[in-house]
């Protein structure tokens, strides 16, 4: 697969990295020359440009018609909307993924600006935070198919319904726009089945519509 990241900071170089290891493709575009420079020796398997990606010129001298994946991975999200902008709209890339650095910029991240997925550091680590001390709380992890699904995660508490009325995923009787993925129970991931019940302190990831994050809750939240 041909991928094109944009950004030679740390970002950006470890996903060279990994993906140079998965036997990908990988052209990567630094704006700063002497950075790219240094970027040559340090990757090697990866096509380093210095260029500008925010500049037509730069995406088209990378061949941009001919990848696969874009990845915006620069530290300026204004940098990252054009780049997804540009590969979507002009290059007609199939995948765009950009990089958030500033969660408040969350909500521009989205198929307007050519983003397919988009990665907020930030709102991942809240998340994470979030999931360390609030128990009964709908956490979201990460916006799916251009932020018209979501992959959310709830905590499971003793008065939850679906563990104080004991009753299995089919019994709960979850809308078809809400489907729970896994469940996480003592560190171990088990494969939902309609059989299952619930138990306090389950970690269970659900997938929902991004307009009904909120029908779970009659399910998994007291």
């Amino acid at each position: 697969m041909r991928v094109m990241i944009a950004g030679g900071g740390s970002v950006g170089t470890s996903i060279a990295l990994d993906l140079i290891d998965r036997h990908h493709d990988v052209t990567l575009l630094e704006q700063v020359s002497a950075t790219a420079e240094r970027l040559k020796s340090m990757l090697p398997g990866v096509n380093v440009m210095a260029a500008d990606a925010c500049e037509y010129a730069s995406l088209a001298e990378a061949d941009l018609r001919s990848v696969d994946v874009v990845i915006a991975a620069t530290g300026d999200d204004e940098d990252n909307l054009v780049i997804s902008w540009l590969s979507k709209q002009e290059f007609g890339v199939p995948r765009v993924i950009s990089r958030i650095n500033n969660a408040r910029n969350e909500w521009l991240f989205n198929e307007s600006w050519g983003v397919d997925i988009s990665v907020s550091t930030p709102a991942l680590i809240t998340s994470l935070v979030d999931e360390a001390v609030e128990v009964g709380a709908i956490i979201k992890l990460m916006d799916l198919a251009q932020g018209r699904m979501r992959l959310i995660e709830v905590t499971l508490a003793s008065d939850a319904p679906a563990v104080a009325k004991h009753l299995t995923l089919d019994e709960l009787r979850l809308p078809d726009s809400v489907r729970v993925v896994a469940v996480v129970r003592s560190s171990q991931p088990m494969v939902p089945s309609p059989t299952m019940h619930f138990l306090e302190h389950d970690h269970v990831i659900l997938i929902t519509r991004a307009d009904a994050t909120q029908e779970c809750a009659s399910a998994f939240i007291a």
